[in-house]
């Protein structure tokens, strides 16, 4: 074991002891270390970890609208169940261990740092907001993963690699939005009555393991055979998600949003999400 090896699992092993998260540090440590794979290839292209995705390429963005959700009940939970049931999401049955890649919460939980209170219309404080991981063009996240295994795509699409996942979830207290979930229990197992986690695993997509942190991924295995999210094909008659490239000014997602007043999530926090909200 070099040198380098031993110091990390020093330092992993006394911020366990002490309660302490030191990612500079292991970053520091993990510099100039080669983690030859795809996604340690994509991270050292330009647009890869911890990078800004290319003005000239393809960067991926979705519009929320949160008023045509309110106008068709039930189907933000439709977007929710079909996200779930095609990434073998488990359901562990209690809020605890609970694993979200999209799910529902109020105007005042996402928009936490809303200053207008005095302003707002009657009842925007219990609207239900369709909520996923923002996809950030500066990802704290990326930045915070001392092993790689979060990173980030040339398209902008911030993923996960499971195999990488070492289970330290710096990514987690480095994320200002909440969106991602640890695997506290296996996924693959059964509750107490000897139903699965996962009720009706899907074959096409991996499942995960205890102990690895996950999230939304944009349902990039999609996009990759020319499909578009399976939350915005559930939200496609009403439109109320739209999808597309950012960095396309004829892009239906950009038509919209140089015609539409729309709000993002803690702008303050500089991370420039991919998710835009029209309220």
């Amino acid at each position: 074991m070099d040198s380098k090896r031993r110091d990390f699992l020093k330092i992993a092993g006394l911020s366990a002891i002490a309660g302490i998260a030191v990612p500079s540090a292991f970053n520091s440590l993990l510099k100039g270390e080669a983690l030859a794979s795809e996604h340690g290839a994509a991270a050292a292209a330009p647009g890869g970890h911890g990078a800004a995705a290319a003005k000239t390429g393809k960067r991926w963005g979705m519009v929320i609208d949160v008023k045509k959700f309110t106008e068709n009940p039930g189907l933000a939970d439709k977007c929710v169940s079909v996200c779930h049931t095609i990434h073998n999401v488990p359901d562990f049955g209690n809020k605890k261990d609970e694993i979200k890649w999209i799910w529902v919460d109020s105007f005042k939980h996402v928009f936490p740092d809303d200053s207008s209170q005095y302003k707002q219309p009657e009842g925007i404080n219990s609207l239900p907001i369709l909520t996923l991981c923002n996809h950030c063009d500066n990802p704290p996240c990326v930045r915070a993963c001392p092993t790689q295994a979060t990173y980030k795509s040339k398209d902008g699409i911030v993923g996960m690699d499971y195999h990488r996942c070492i289970g330290c979830r710096f990514c987690m207290a480095a994320c200002p939005y909440g969106a991602r979930s640890f695997n506290w229990r296996d996924p693959r197992g059964k509750d107490a009555s000897g139903q699965p986690f996962i009720k009706a695993e899907n074959p096409k997509f991996p499942t995960r393991m205890r102990g690895v942190v996950e999230k939304c991924n944009f349902c990039t295995e999609r996009l990759a055979i020319g499909q578009i999210p399976a939350c915005v094909e559930a939200a496609a008659q009403s439109k109320a998600l739209v999808f597309g490239d950012l960095n396309d000014p004829n892009s239906e997602i950009s038509q919209v949003l140089k015609t539409t007043f729309t709000i993002q999530r803690k702008p303050s926090a500089g991370t420039h999400p991919s998710l835009f909200y029209i309220i």
